[in-house]
């Protein structure tokens, strides 16, 4: 049996809570600004014209978003693999969901938006590093922006040392890709792979 209406799930579910409801802010305050600053990892979604969902993780050192007002925040592109998933998304959609963590906090933080690709000089300037200039910023106009309770993080243990598995429980990167490609050519090891992207981050 599916559950086809928001009546129906209502009828499961219930209501939300008063808290739930009243926390949603229509722009940044001092706390969310304040675990802005401290996150050095988001997870950004985001949708093309048909639909097609994708997630993506964004990082950085703490602050890495930059806050420009209570309503807008940038996003360099760092160099990557050039799929473009989400910024192909953006460019079609205008539309951004990003859910904001910091390492051994279990609470979260999420804001979503309109989205548009900038390439102005003064963004480049402000979110370009030495080493890895950016090529284009993500400009995010904020619509609703909320802290998330701990109960995930808390079910997961995400932050616990406990948690925390050795490398060698899963293959490579590229022995994975490899067994999941058919690719013949030399694989990458571990390190090598290690290696390439700690001199392109």
């Amino acid at each position: 049996m599916k559950i086809n209406t928001e009546q129906a799930l209502r009828d499961l579910y219930g209501q939300p809570k008063q808290r739930a409801v009243q926390k949603q802010l229509s722009q940044l305050e001092r706390h969310s600004i304040n675990f802005l600053n401290l996150s050095p990892f988001a997870v950004i979604s985001s949708y093309d014209n048909e639909g097609k969902l994708d997630c993506s993780p964004r990082g950085g050192e703490p602050g890495f978003v930059r806050v420009i007002s209570n309503t807008e925040l940038a996003i360099a592109d760092a160099r990557g693999n050039n799929r473009l998933d989400s910024l192909c998304n953006i460019v079609q959609s205008g539309q951004i969901g990003c859910l904001f963590m910091i390492p051994g906090i279990d609470e979260t933080l999420r804001i979503n938006g309109t989205a548009y690709l900038s390439v102005d000089p003064d963004d480049l300037r402000h979110s370009s590093t030495d080493k890895n200039p950016a090529k284009s910023v993500i400009r995010i106009a904020i619509t609703e922006v909320f802290l998330h309770c701990a109960k995930s993080m808390m079910r997961s243990k995400l932050w616990h040392p406990q948690s925390l598995q050795q490398r060698d429980v899963l293959p490579s990167m590229g022995t994975m890709i490899a067994d999941q490609t058919t690719t013949v050519a030399p694989v990458e090891t571990q390190q090598q792979m290690l290696a390439r992207y700690t001199d392109q981050l």
